[in-house]
């Protein structure tokens, strides 16, 4: 397959961004595990099926190594059973210096894909989150290898704490997201074939963080849609721009 199917990297999920930043001079471990009805990346229907996903973050003193896998599990990319994905980051995060309420977050992804062609390329980012009403984000994506293209990410949402119990010791939060992409018109061309710039994808989620056992549970709603018709167009899945899918994750950190 083509890397504009196989693609890069789970928007939402990246899984190396500034997603978890040990404690000063301390390190730390996240480990999680993800399952999802489909795996959209930046507004492509890259598996139109289940999918796992996996992920170790391993972190010091604000500086986090991160590797993320995907793995099929049916055979509509006749990949039932196989990675055929895997992003390997390094993500620096901190507070920006004399700026109260503003973190940075700087970094690399190389993304691998076994059974694509090309079979790699990589990433430069870098992005600022502001604590205030909804944690506006935004992040800034640089293709310097295959795709020598930029993408864009403006994110925002808010968690309500322990909104209801499922028993007395285990209460239920809710956490509501949404993310907008624009992309380079280089960017564009290379995954869509589209040679200018616009803005490409927007998704929402609903998820219900729950603590089980030392594991935070998280089951999703998840929505993802295209914004540009000339997208649509060239979309090898153009009945279907618009997806709705379900989502567990799991996590835990030591």
């Amino acid at each position: 397959m083509s890397i504009r199917k196989k693609a890069a990297v789970v928007g939402m999920a990246v899984m190396l961004s500034a997603a978890v930043v040990a404690e000063q001079h301390q390190w730390g471990v996240d480990v999680t595990a993800d399952f999802f009805g489909k795996y959209i990346w930046r507004g492509q229907n890259l598996t139109d099926s289940t999918v796992f996903q996996p992920g170790v973050d391993l972190s010091y003193a604000g500086l986090t190594g991160s590797v993320w896998g995907n793995l099929d599990m049916t055979d509509v990319n006749d990949d039932r059973g196989k990675f055929n994905e895997w992003n390997f980051g390094i993500d620096y995060s901190d507070a920006v210096p004399g700026v109260e309420g503003v973190d940075f977050s700087i970094g690399a992804i190389y993304y691998r894909f076994p059974s694509a062609s090309p079979s790699s390329t990589t990433e430069l980012y870098w992005g600022f989150a502001f604590d205030v009403w909804l944690e506006p984000s935004v992040t800034v994506y640089h293709d310097v290898d295959e795709a020598n293209g930029t993408y864009v990410e403006l994110g925002a949402g808010h968690s309500f704490e322990d909104v209801f119990h499922i028993s007395p010791d285990v209460p239920v939060s809710v956490e509501i997201a949404a993310s907008l992409g624009w992309a380079d018109s280089d960017f564009n061309d290379f995954y869509w074939g589209v040679d200018s710039s616009r803005f490409t994808d927007l998704a929402l989620s609903l998820a219900l963080p729950m603590e089980i056992g030392g594991w935070t549970v998280a089951p999703s709603l998840n929505y993802v849609t295209l914004l540009s018709d000339r997208l649509r167009a060239t979309n090898e899945y153009a009945s279907k721009s618009d997806y709705v899918f379900a989502g567990l994750s799991l996590s835990t950190g030591f």
